[in-house]
Order: structure tokens, then sequence, then C-alpha cells
């Protein structure tokens, strides 16, 4: 049985304001998303988070985005693929800086909300996102969804690619992720997070929003942190997986 990585969104806070329950998730999973300042996430919260994580022997991931802070990442952006590709190298850039100092480096990149879903099907933001990457380092593995131009324009490059499945996001029959301002985009249910983290791991499926079964393949399950009950919850699914004879391991 192929071993699964837990990664969650940690960081996101800004100033004295903070979203995600960092200490506590960084003692549950493998790989930690850390917002690099664009969409959430200052200089001293990154230093934070990238301590934290070393100390436990979590991986660090630069999770790069749009220049949004107000929309917390997530609002469409229409920004030039130049521009694009620098902004990625700068925001792995600054996180790599608190990864060293921390004794650990940055260890892959995943991108963030409208960036992240954008480069499911667009192939020149897709591009800038990878050029951005190897600019920054052209060893660091890409995480993101499978079939996506992303992983398919990083492929090429020569950069690892590692697929990645959501336990608290409804699916589409295609396999992409059923927008956030859609209804039922979010499953709220504890129990059924958990039965599908399991099922993810163990089979490959998950069933779709039209409860079609379809089939979802992933070396990595994320877990979003910024939701309510997000650290019992990923405690519950890391036990569950365990229990199931799923070995909970780190990708990078």
């Amino acid at each position: 049985m192929t071993p699964i990585d837990l990664n969650a969104d940690l960081g996101e806070g800004f100033g004295r304001w903070r979203l995600t329950d960092d200490e506590r998730l960084l003692s549950v999973v493998t790989s930690a998303n850390v917002a690099c300042g664009f969409h959430a996430g200052d200089a001293a919260t990154m230093r934070r988070v990238c301590e934290l994580a070393a100390a436990r022997g979590v991986r660090i991931g630069a999770q790069v985005s749009y220049r949004d802070l107000a929309g917390f990442g997530r609002r469409a952006m229409d920004v030039p693929p130049a521009e694009l590709t620098a902004e990625v190298a700068y925001q792995i850039g600054a996180l790599e800086v608190f990864a060293r100092a921390a004794g650990t480096r940055v260890s892959y990149v995943k991108p963030h909300g409208a960036l992240y879903n954008r480069v499911v099907r667009d192939e020149e933001q897709a591009g800038a996102v990878v050029d951005g990457v190897l600019l920054a380092d052209a060893s660091l593995p890409v995480l993101g969804l499978p079939g996506s131009r992303l992983l398919e324009r990083a492929g090429k490059a020569g950069l690892p690619t590692v697929t990645e499945a959501f336990a608290d996001r409804a699916y589409t029959d295609e396999g992409t992720l059923v927008p956030r301002d859609r209804e039922g985009a979010v499953v709220t249910d504890p129990e059924a997070v958990v039965e599908r983290s399991v099922s993810m791991a163990r089979f490959g499926t998950v069933d779709a929003r039209s409860g079609a079964r379809i089939e979802v393949r992933a070396r990595s399950l994320c877990l979003h942190g910024d939701t309510p009950g997000a650290v019992e919850l990923a405690r519950r699914v890391r036990e569950r997986l365990q229990e199931a004879g799923v070995r909970v391991e780190a990708f990078a």
C-alpha cells in the first residue's frame, strides 16, 4: 500500500491575527504548506512556523499565492506571466531564509487558493508558476491536483511532481474541486471527512458531489487548517488511516 502524506495550510495569520493553530497541527501532519506573505503570513509568522516545523521533523512547503492579502488569495486575478514567475520565486526565497535559519529547508511548492484552481486548466499561468519554481530551485517538487496543467508543465520541465487529494472538499465528476462559492463545496461532517480520507488513501477513490465514484489517486492528503475543529479532525483522520493499515509519512 502506498504511504500517504498529510499536509495542512499553516502560518495563515498576519501580525497579531492568527487563523490556524500551527503548533497543534504540526503535531499531526507530516508536511506544512506555509503562507509566504502574499495571501497571509508575515516575516515573524513564517519564522515561527519554520522553527516549530523543524523541531517536529515536519517538511516545509512554500504555499505561493497571488498577491491578495485582502481576499486571502481566493479572488480571481490576472497577473502577467513574467510578474507571476518573479513573485513565485520571491515567495519561495523568502520562506527559504527562515527554513534554513531553523536548520532545514523548503522541501516543495504548492499554490494556494485562486492560483491553485487557475493552474488546473490555465496553461500560461501554470507555466509561469513552474518557471518561478525553476528560478528559485530546480530540484523542488510541485504539489498539485492530479491531471492539472501545473503538474503536466512541471513534469515536462524536469521538476518532481506529487499528486494531492482533499479530504474536506467536494469533487466534480471530472476530478476537479467544486468551487468554494457553490453549495456543498466544503465537506463539514467530520465522519464523512474521515471516511473519505481512508477511501482515497486505500483505494484511490472518492464519491463526487453527484454521488458518482471517481478515481482520485494521490500521494498527499490535504487537511485544511482554517476550518472549525481542524486539529481534532486531523488527529481523527491520522488515527483512522493508521488503523486501516496506511503508513503516514512525508513525500519529501
